[in-house]
């Protein structure tokens, strides 16, 4: 299955920030798949799940790793309890 992202969704990948445009889903045996779009120089990659970060949102209380790495120090885990867990 292949899903369109409206709005794209800005993400931090391995090879830098970049804007997710599609999500593909082959199915229960695979990691979900993302189509990011790179701000650097508008490449496209295709991420797998387990190595994307959602990008850092002031507003609605997700701040930035320390170390400002979120793909290698498991940022995620911290954001889903707003950095108390």
């Amino acid at each position: 299955m292949i899903l369109q992202l409206d709005p794209p969704l800005p993400l931090v990948t391995p090879k830098g920030k970049g804007l997710a445009h599609f999500l593909l889903d082959y199915g229960a045996e695979s990691h979900l798949l993302w189509v990011v779009f790179l701000d650097s120089d508008g490449s496209c990659w295709t991420v797998p799940n387990s190595e994307i970060r959602i990008e850092a949102n002031w507003s609605i209380g997700r701040r930035p790793p320390p170390d400002g790495h979120p793909v290698s120090n498991g940022w995620a885990n911290k954001a889903q309890t707003n950095g108390r867990g």
